[in-house]
């Protein structure tokens, strides 16, 4: 009987996998252990084994294409067994099983109006796309009601976008025979607002063949404004720019009309900064008479104009990329953070770590020192070794420190487990270890699973402080940022002397530490880095 293969959870983050390669293809006869393909998570790149002898009969899922977690990619089974009742049924979305049905689904929507709409005298007008960031503008205010009169290039409408309120002109003659937003409310952008026709048209079958397939804007209105946002560039001695519709008409923005009309300003004198060349309201306040400008600038040069191409790439996201933003905004959503800040001496810790490599097996670095006295911290600080679980506080007993990873793709976390039992030349082996791996794509989901509390150290980067966002609540309720060591100039009983500082920053959830608990840990923290010792004994 054949069997199908599903998209294994290789983490305990993940929700989808993209096929990275196909070590198999249809035909291929298969056995218990082959690896059939490499599939990418938000961790790493792992292979997928097969668990069932046969035949590879069926991929729905190409290379380089995403598929949820538990979704069929594959069946196996005998050669020339019909497997297509085992899809029929399947939750995965791969073109392969889901393009017939998705086109039988969407087909109804697109379908013809029962009424023909080409020979009535009348234009559905939809919402413009008035900006490039505008997905629906409010009706600010109508200027013209049901039944009256338009003509090509006068105002509709004001409409409220994301950027500014803007005017809406007509594109036909004829007369406003509906109305399909009020004022104050808002609609989607290409969705119908009005009709205009002849009196007496059957503007209702327009109404009921648009929403699927609404006019394009450029036949049903004239926007205010150009598509471009860059005003045009002049001199003091150019003629004023501003935009004008086809009729001639200079368009400014209601306020800046008024403000104009009461200081006696002429439109067509002012230069306008709005986008295309629109008249604003501050374009009226500093608008100076051409005499008076002429004056001004007479000796003044033109200013240079800056010229240059615009241009961008879209970079589509990885797995791990969309796991770092799943994750942080859970975390920002749910945890209650606050930050402490302490500065520790390090004077002798830079001593010891001398004295200790010249015996380690294993370069010790300042990162094994601050996780190692991390992990004798938490456990006489239980309640920062403690996360969050909705109706209770999970305090662990043992202590799984998260060391952040930056590789080229984002950021990983790999875990050393028991980092309060560890020697600290057995931790730097550790660390080593685990870094490499992360860098090579190597990490199992046994490396990255089970933090208790993270460490996320820039000091190798020169940075002197600064905050982390908790990993993942669900596990940990602290996080702590390093700092790099920096000399300085500090004072003891009236006399400067040279030390070395660093700046160590706790991110606590408030639901599960206090601001009290948090400062106990970093003192103890200090007191085990400045007195590094401790850390032996």
């Amino acid at each position: 009987m054949a069997e199908v293969i599903r998209m294994p959870k290789m983490s305990d983050t993940m929700t989808e996998g993209v096929i990275a390669a196909w070590n198999k293809k249809v035909g291929d006869v298969v056995k218990s252990g082959d690896i059939l393909a490499e599939v990418e998570t938000d961790k790493a790149t792992m292979d997928m084994e097969s668990y069932y002898d046969g035949t590879l009969l069926y991929i729905g899922v190409e290379k380089g294409q995403a598929v949820p977690v538990d979704a069929i990619i594959a069946v196996i089974g005998k050669a020339g067994e019909d497997f297509q009742s085992l899809l029929n049924g399947s939750p995965a979305p791969s073109a392969p099983v889901e393009a017939t049905p998705v086109a039988q689904e969407t087909a109804p929507v697109a379908a013809v109006p029962a009424v023909d709409t080409s020979n009535i005298k009348a234009k559905v007008v939809t919402m413009p796309l008035l900006s490039d960031t505008m997905t629906e503008g409010v009706i600010h205010a109508w200027l013209k009601k049901v039944g009256d009169k338009v003509k090509s290039g006068d105002i509709l409408a004001e409409i409220e976008t994301d950027k500014a309120t803007m005017e809406l002109e007509a594109y036909e003659d004829g007369t406003l025979l509906y109305i399909g937003v009020e004022a104050g409310k808002a609609a989607k952008v290409n969705g119908v607002i009005a009709v205009i026709g002849e009196e007496g048209a059957n503007y209702q079958a327009l109404l009921g063949g648009a929403p699927s397939a609404p006019a394009p804007a450029a036949q049903e209105v004239k926007v205010e404004t150009p598509k471009s946002t860059a005003p045009a560039p002049s001199t003091p001695s150019a003629a004023p720019v501003h935009a004008s519709n086809s009729n001639g008409r200079i368009l400014a923005s209601p306020l800046a009309k008024k403000l104009a009309e009461e200081k006696g300003i002429k439109l067509a004198e002012v230069s306008g900064s709005g986008e295309g060349g629109r008249i604003v309201k501050s374009d009226v306040d500093n608008f100076t008479p051409k005499a008076q400008e002429s004056a001004k600038t007479a000796s003044s040069t033109p200013a240079p104009v800056a010229a240059g191409i615009e241009s961008y790439e879209e970079i589509s996201l990885t797995q791990m990329r969309k796991a770092i933003a799943r994750s942080l905004a859970e975390s920002q959503s749910s945890a209650v953070d606050f930050q402490l800040t302490m500065e520790i001496c390090m004077d002798k810790a830079i001593q010891a770590r001398e004295v200790m490599n010249q015996a380690s097996p294993v370069k010790i670095s300042f990162n094994d020192m601050v996780l190692k006295a991390c992990g004798v911290a938490l456990k006489k600080h239980p309640n920062i070794n403690s996360s969050w679980r909705d109706d209770h506080i999970r305090r662990n007993q043992h202590v799984h420190i998260g060391m952040a990873v930056a590789i080229a793709e984002g950021l990983v976390v790999p875990v050393i487990r028991f980092a309060d039992t560890l020697s600290l030349s057995t931790l730097a082996a550790t660390t080593k270890d685990l870094g490499g791996k992360a860098k090579n794509g190597k990490l199992q989901p046994k490396d990255w699973e089970g933090n208790t509390f993270t460490v996320s150290n820039l000091g190798m980067f020169g940075i002197e402080q600064f905050t982390s966002i908790i990993n993942n609540p669900k596990n940990e309720s602290c996080i702590l940022s390093v700092g790099g060591i920096k000399e300085t100039v500090a004072v003891k009983n009236g006399q400067f002397y040279a030390t070395n500082i660093m700046k160590v920053t706790l991110t606590c959830d408030h639901r599960v530490v206090d601001g009290a608990t948090g400062a106990a840990f970093l003192v103890t923290l200090k007191e085990l880095l400045e007195e590094p010792y401790k850390l032996l004994v």
